[in-house]
Parts: C-alpha cells; structure tokens; sequence
C-alpha cells in the first residue's frame, strides 16, 4: 500500500500492479524472471500480482526458465540418483521434453500461493500440469489434461492418446478407440486405473 503513491507518479494508470511488483520484488529478491517466454512472463506477474493485491497472497518464483545444459544436468542427477530413465522421468524430464527450456513452465512457492494458483491461475493461463508436482505450473492457450507426472506424456504417445500443444495450436485431449483399454497396466503405481484420462 505504501508504494501505490509513487507508483502513480510513475504509472498513474498501473500503480497498483507496479507497486505489487515492487513489493514482490523485495520479498523475493533472489527469483530470476529472465529467459521466461513473454507471454509466461506477462501472465506470471500479473497473476501473482492480483494475488497479493486482492487476497494477500504472495507467489514466488523457484524455478523458471533452464537452458538446455541446465536441464540436462538436473535430468542426469535424478537418473543417477532413481537408478533409471523411467523412473526419473517421474520428476524430471529431459531437455528436448521440458517446458522450462521452452520458458513456459514455472515453479512457484509456497504452498499456500500454488494453491491461489491452482484455482486462479487459468484466468491467466497458467495450469498445474502433473498431480505430483504442487509447484510446477505451465502457460498454455487451453487448460491441459493434468497428468500423473511428467513422464507420462511418452506413456500417452506411446499408447495412441494425444496430449496437446503448446503456443497458439489447440490443446485437446482426443483417446483413439483402443488407446483406452482397461486390461492395461495404470500409469503410475499409485493411480487409480479409473481414473486414467
């Protein structure tokens, strides 16, 4: 509230938007918004700024963008420390398959400011994407099938179901007929099989 007057005088049209990121910017100090696609960037900032300007709700950002190097690096830590491929593929993916690489994909902090996102995120464009990651956020131009985790994506290909895409190309969700198959084993060892998409 103490930074609308100067942000007025700056902006007298977006002072409340600039003064939350002002203030967001001394809570958070150490987030690096950098490399992130425009259009992530602009629905990130005025998300978390309409969070802590109406529900005092702050959103911080963990991780945005990663260059390609950055990612591989994370990808081949998780395989040395899950002992395979497919099962770090349920953290992480590789850098051809990450989102953050494009610069489409957030994580955010805390709990509690996931959660504003979660439900008002899409106003935004702006999707929890894996049940298993409470803190991975993606823009996208229509809400995605959540998936069990990121690795599931190849497990849909490889079963026939599209997933989606990302930009200005449409996101569905379209099962060929023998894509959906009960006699197949679930996903994830958690899932529930009824509740395969």
């Amino acid at each position: 509230m103490l930074l609308v007057p100067v942000a007025f005088c700056r902006a007298p049209g977006r002072a409340r938007f600039l003064a939350c990121q002002w203030a967001l910017g001394l809570r958070f100090p150490a987030e690096d918004l950098r490399g992130l696609a425009p259009e992530t960037l602009a629905a990130f900032t005025h998300a978390r700024a309409e969070a802590f300007w109406r529900d005092g709700q702050l959103i911080g950002l963990t991780s945005g963008y990663r260059d390609a190097a950055e990612q591989h690096r994370i990808f081949t830590a998780e395989v040395r420390r899950t002992g395979s491929v497919s099962a770090a593929r349920r953290r992480v993916l590789p850098p051809e398959e990450s989102s953050h690489v494009r610069g489409l994909a957030l994580d955010v902090r805390p709990t509690e400011g996931a959660r504003w996102l979660e439900r008002h995120g899409g106003r935004y464009g702006l999707y929890r994407v894996y049940d298993n990651e409470w803190w991975h956020f993606e823009y996208r131009t229509v809400a995605p099938v959540r998936l069990p985790h990121p690795g599931a994506v190849a497990w849909l290909s490889e079963h026939g179901a599209a997933y989606g895409r990302y930009g200005d190309e449409s996101w569905r969700y379209e099962p060929r007929p023998d894509a959906v198959d009960d006699s197949r084993p679930p996903m994830c060892a958690t899932e529930d099989p009824r509740r395969r998409p």
